[in-house]
């Protein structure tokens, strides 16, 4: 005979479950008064628990989570994502057949019991009693919610979901004071609305809304008896009763629902019996998470728009706290894609780029003035299979961009030419601009201490043939590189520092573009599209530079409620005079006329910009831009290991890839159908006169200030400027090996290398 147990013959847990089951008979729960601890009576500390009146007095319920819908800017759906598939409704959109179903099978007296089913307890109780185990729980839905409540806020954190749920004296306890607030507070019909909301129905789908949608492709409200005894059913056991993987099994709990209905009255024998002989007519909606899922290729700009929001201030002072809003979701982000734009983007890149090919592109589209981003995308789709990429090669590493950037190659140069514009000198300056020469022996930078030229590398223009002197429109349409350097020389770098400063322009890695001559001028430096949009965006809007922004407006919906919440401004300052920017304009649209980006010149409409290849042609660009658009354009290796020579790119062969061949004809296309149906604004050109006869040339002795003396011809006796550069062509070598990767791999960020650094595109 095996030997009894004190209390007759009662377990531990079964003495409290006892115990409980008196008490709630004499009314203590009811009436608030404490109950003893349970480690009286011999628990281990573990099932032990505080006295009923030192719990919290109030159930702190956190907003459910629900899925989050991204918008274009004119209000089309571009992705859904989530933490949980939710949505919430109102009771009075729940079928009435939903709410008896749910009701029947899982707690029937629910509208004649208190927080506590009395009669349930004891029925649990005795039968419990009788199998020496728990074979019947006697939980009311009013203490289901309490506990969904409990796993809800623990989220996706797997040790507090296991604490939320675990089977214990003590969670019990606390199901049941929580128990008695909700029943005070809210009464049958919401706690109702709030358990159909937020009880898990297997499929990834949390409430009845998401249930209904998953598996009969409806609304809550449009659920049938068979449809509502179904979803009932699963509530028990979603694994178990998972239609989708268990149609037989699913069946038989579903009729098992529609008798428990019969029995209490809820239908007749006859409905019971005709919808027992139902088929489950299942219209299965796949879930549709994740910016994987956006429509016309913006799934990267989707993930874009979900780092801003967990890295902006505006949406919590910390990440935890932006990040415990995006994941209760229930947000409708208003975007500021433009879907023609966005077509536009994608349909130029497919046409022209191949996601199989061995480079990729990207172009991103934005607003001058507004700095709205209106389109973004890339060849190679998001994804994490062949030909597919998680990082988008637009935006800065910090945003989900690859690594540092790309290097721009000639595209830089603008800046450099505003730059000096600003700092007065003249439209038409002309340097002598030779084929090939060393970099200057110092140039000035920000600091008291000069960059100085510790190597003997040269630099030299695309082609012999390009010689000056030349002036500034002509040096910019031929992306002549020695005279670039020159003007930089004469400037200092500090001005084009202080340019790009006000231009937002930041290396892919956040920091800023070094002072060295190669990056200051050949765009050795990685830069995103991004970035060039939106500097260039500034030129397009006479000088005020926008920083760029993504999101319009945000709402969200808590407790029911629908609030605004605050969202990101676009900031402008001027980053240059008009009058500068008008040159700049000037100077770009002849690089689209009759310069090297005569293959990105679009018809009918004023256009402006510049094209810029890297060494060994890893990089080519082409950034420009209209009154009312601007736009970059990227082609590359994102490994920066593939040389564009001897290439077939879409279908297309190249011997060499240039900046104006290949991302000038993407520019271009994807300008011209974002642009189709908008008025063709107009630049405000100037007139840039012809430089003064050249004066003859001098010995090459650097007579002027600041020269260092030297044998080169280009120097003359009077003047400078000319001076100067005559004496620097005398020491001329370059810092770092021969191109800008030197001192380190261009995945680290290392980029003082002073090497060729950029051709002419």
């Amino acid at each position: 005979m095996p030997k009894k147990r004190s209390g007759g013959g009662l377990s531990p847990t079964q003495q409290a479950a006892k115990f409980l089951g008196v008490s709630v008979l004499a009314g203590a729960v009811l009436a608030g008064i404490a109950l003893p601890a349970f480690g009286a009576l011999g628990l281990a500390a573990k099932g032990s628990v505080e006295s009923f009146d030192e719990l919290p007095a109030n159930l702190k319920t956190p907003p459910l989570s629900q899925r989050t819908t991204i918008l274009d800017a004119e209000g089309g759906q571009i992705a859904t994502v989530y933490s949980r598939d939710r949505t919430v409704v109102d009771l009075k959109n729940i079928s009435p057949y939903m709410q008896k179903a749910i009701v029947a099978i899982e707690d029937s007296r629910f509208y004649v019991h208190g927080a506590i089913d009395l009669k349930g307890v004891l029925r649990a109780l005795n039968k419990n009693v009788q199998s020496s185990g728990v074979s019947q729980g006697a939980s009311t839905l009013t203490q289901q919610y309490v506990k969904n409540v409990f796993v809800e806020e623990a989220g996706d954190d797997p040790t507090k979901v296991a604490q939320a749920t675990q089977q214990t004296i003590g969670r019990k306890i606390k199901e049941l004071k929580y128990a008695i607030q909700v029943e005070e507070e809210l009464g049958k019909k919401k706690i109702l609305e709030n358990y159909l909301n937020i009880t898990f129905f297997g499929q990834q789908a949390y409430g009845v809304e998401a249930a209904s949608q998953r598996y009969f492709s409806t609304h809550a409200k449009d659920l049938t008896l068979p449809q509502a005894a179904l979803l009932a059913g699963i509530v028990q056991s979603p694994s178990r009763y998972d239609p989708v993987n268990d149609e037989a099994e699913a069946v038989k709990r579903r009729n098992t629902v529609l008798k428990r209905m019969a029995e209490v009255g809820d239908i007749s024998e006859a409905e019971a019996a005709t919808a027992q002989q139902a088929p489950l007519g299942l219209k299965v909606t796949q879930p549709k998470n994740g910016c994987i899922t956006a429509v016309q290729g913006a799934s990267f700009f989707c993930k874009y728009v979900e780092r801003v929001f967990l890295s902006d201030p505006v949406f919590g002072k910390t990440k935890e706290q932006r990040a415990k809003v995006w994941n209760q979701g229930g947000l409708t982000i208003r975007t500021t894609l433009e879907p023609q734009s966005q077509k536009s983007v994608q349909d130029s890149l497919k046409d022209h780029v191949y996601k199989s090919d061995k480079v990729a592109a990207a172009a991103t589209l934005v607003e001058p003035g507004t700095g709205k981003i209106v389109g973004m995308g890339q060849s190679k789709p998001y994804g994490y299979g062949k030909n597919e990429t998680e990082y988008n090669y637009s935006v800065n590493a910090s945003m989900g961009g690859s690594n540092y950037g790309f290097p721009t190659g000639s595209t830089f140069k603008p800046f450099v030419a505003a730059a000096a514009l600003e700092e007065g000198r003249p439209a038409n300056q002309s340097y002598s601009a030779p084929y090939q020469m060393s970099y200057p022996a110092s140039v000035q930078t920000c600091s008291s201490k000069p960059w100085t030229n510790q190597g003997n590398d040269t630099l030299e223009n695309e082609s012999e043939s390009e010689k000056g002197p030349y002036q500034l429109k002509k040096a910019m349409e031929l992306s002549v590189n020695t005279y670039f350097v020159q003007m930089l020389a004469d400037i200092g770098m500090c001005p084009v520092v202080k340019m790009t400063d006000k231009l937002g322009v930041v290396q892919g890695n956040g920091d800023k573009v070094p002072e060295v001559p190669s990056s200051m001028t050949l765009g050795s430096t990685g830069l995103s599209p991004l970035t060039m949009a939106t500097a260039y965006a500034a030129f397009a809007s006479r000088g005020m530079y926008c920083t760029p922004i993504a999101i319009e407006s945000i709402t969200q919906i808590v407790g029911g409620a629908k609030k605004s919440l605050e969202v990101p401004k676009s900031t402008c300052s001027r980053a240059m005079s008009e009058k500068t920017a008008d040159t700049i304009n000037t100077l770009l649209s002849g690089v689209t006329d009759s310069g090297t980006g005569r293959q990105a010149g679009l018809s009918g409409r004023d256009n402006a910009g510049k094209t810029g290849t890297t060494d060994s042609r890893k990089n080519a660009w082409f950034v420009g831009y209209t009154p009312n658009l601007a736009g970059a354009v990227w082609v590359g290796s994102a490994t920066q290991k593939v040389e564009m020579t001897d290439i077939t790119i879409g279908g297309v062969y190249h011997a060499q890839v240039y900046g104006g061949d290949t991302p000038g004809p993407i520019w271009r296309d994807a300008m011209t159908g974002a642009l189709e149906g908008k008025e063709a604004a107009e630049f405000n050109l100037v007139d840039i006169p012809n430089p003064p006869a050249a004066k003859t040339p001098g010995n090459g002795n650097g007579n002027g200030n600041n020269t260092t003396g030297g044998n080169d011809n280009g120097g003359t006796g009077d003047n400078n400027d000319d001076g100067f550069i005559g004496g620097l062509l005398t020491n001329g070598a370059t810092d770092g090996g021969n191109n800008a990767n030197s001192g380190g791999t261009f995945f680290q960020g290392q980029t003082n290398g002073n090497g060729n650094g950029g051709r002419r595109g």
